[in-house]
This record gives structure tokens, sequence and C-alpha cells, in this order.
């Protein structure tokens, strides 16, 4: 089965080390949770695995499904099946949802009979309660940030990948935003497609219900544990868990919680 497999992996940005080792596996099937206070290093760890220039690896490792990442541009990997559903989702004027969801399915190989294409859109907007008037307008412009991280979210489910990596999903979504999100990545979880998502906080594993939890801090996994981690974070916060979880630690806790 497909797996994220990360070694050590050090990464910079404008000569600024931010990556200072992270292990981490991510098996097909599983949904892992990647948590930490603000600027942990956890989007930039999302950034360099999809093969953003800016970043550079400086050390270490990371493979998917046996094939080395590293020396893939941005495109091969979401074509070798990674998905990156951002924090910040970028507007395209002028790009309809239509065409851009065509495009990117074209760009993976993997286009579809114009009835079936139109059907599984229709369905998956639905099931995401995303209006049927979206179809025609331009790509996140004007968009709310709900509305912004339900379209992450139909792209998901049109590409169906094989490893998705959501950065902060639930950023900015209210109660009802939230849940619909959660449901809609949870309806295409399963043995084919492995998670990754990054939050700050615990309400969104609530509805995913995470295999492992890992606490990032200071540039590399920390702490790992089961979902009740992310319960002690509520409890206590990052202070009082990292605290001694840092102290002259070499590498990755695990913790039974």
């Amino acid at each position: 089965m497909p797996e994220l497999v990360v070694d050590g992996l050090r990464a910079e940005i404008d000569g600024k080390e931010i990556l200072t080792g992270v292990d981490l596996r991510v098996p097909s099937g599983e949904i892992h949770a990647l948590m930490g206070p603000n600027g942990s290093g956890k989007s930039t760890l999302a950034y360099t695995l999809m093969g953003h220039p800016r970043y550079t690896v400086t050390a270490g490792g990371a493979s998917f499904d046996g094939v080395d990442l590293l020396p893939l541009a941005a495109h091969e990997r979401a074509q070798l099946g990674l998905f990156l559903g951002l924090q910040y989702p970028t507007a395209i004027p002028g790009v309809s949802v239509m065409n851009f969801l065509r495009a990117a399915l074209k760009a993976q190989g993997r286009e579809m009979p114009a009835k079936e294409f139109i059907a599984g859109v229709k369905r998956e907007m639905q099931e995401l309660r995303i209006d049927e008037s979206f179809r025609s307008r331009y790509i996140n412009d004007g968009f709310s940030g709900g509305e912004k991280k339900r379209m992450e979210i139909l792209q998901l489910a049109l590409l169906r990948p094989k490893l998705a990596i959501l950065d902060e999903t639930d950023s900015g979504l209210d109660v009802d935003a939230l849940r619909t999100v959660s449901e809609g990545v949870m309806r295409h979880a399963g043995p084919d497609m492995g998670v990754l998502v990054i939050t700050h906080y615990p309400r969104i594993l609530e509805y995913l219900r995470p295999h492992a939890v890992h606490i990032f801090n200071q540039g590399r996994i920390v702490l790992s544990g089961d979902h009740e981690l992310a319960r002690r974070i509520e409890r206590e916060g990052y202070d009082t868990i990292l605290g001694g979880a840092t102290a002259g630690a070499a590498g990755a806790v695990q913790v039974q919680v």
C-alpha cells in the first residue's frame, strides 16, 4: 500500500532553516493529524512535500509509494497522487470552476466523458452544500472563507488523490461549515487514501477521528499519540505539554494518554 515516508527532513526558506529533522509515516488508509503552535513549521512541511520552489531541502528525504519526491516538480508529485488543500486558497479570475476541475483531471490523465463529469460535479456539490451557480463562477473569486474550503474538498473529491495533505482546512469555518467539510473528507477517506490534516485546534479531529496525532514544534515532531493527545492540547495548552516533551529530546516521543 502507498505510504508517505519522511526521514530526517530539513528545509529552509530564504536561507532560514524551518524544518529541523522531520520523521513521519502516513500509510494509505490512515488519517494522521499534525498539530502545533503558530510558527512551528507545519505549513512549511506541507509546501515542502508538495515541491513549492521557495523551500529548499538541505538534508533528509521524503518518498511516497516508494518514489523519491525530492527530484519531482510540484505537478509530478500531484500526478503521483499527492493533493494539497491550501490554508489560503488562491482566486483565479477568468477560470471557471468547471474549467478548472476539467483541467486538473486532464493534467492527471483522468479525462472522463462530459456527461459523467458534470454528474459527478453536481453530486459532490450537493453533498458539500455548494450552490450549482458556483459551477460558472471563477474559481475562488469573491468566495467567502467557507466557500473556498468547500471548493478545496470538491477538488479532492474529483481528483481522488492517494494522499491528501490538508493545511488548516478548518481555519475560519463556522460549526456548520466545519461539519460539512469534515464529512466531505470522510466520504472519500478509506483504504486507498492517506490523510495528513494540519490544524491548531482539535475540533475538526472530533469529526475525522485520526489514527495518530503528532505534535510539531521548532521544525520537527516532538510528540506522537492517539486522539486523546489532541484532547490534552485542548485542556492543557501547548505550553504545558511541550514544556516537558522537548527538553533534551533527540526525537519524537510516543505518549500513552
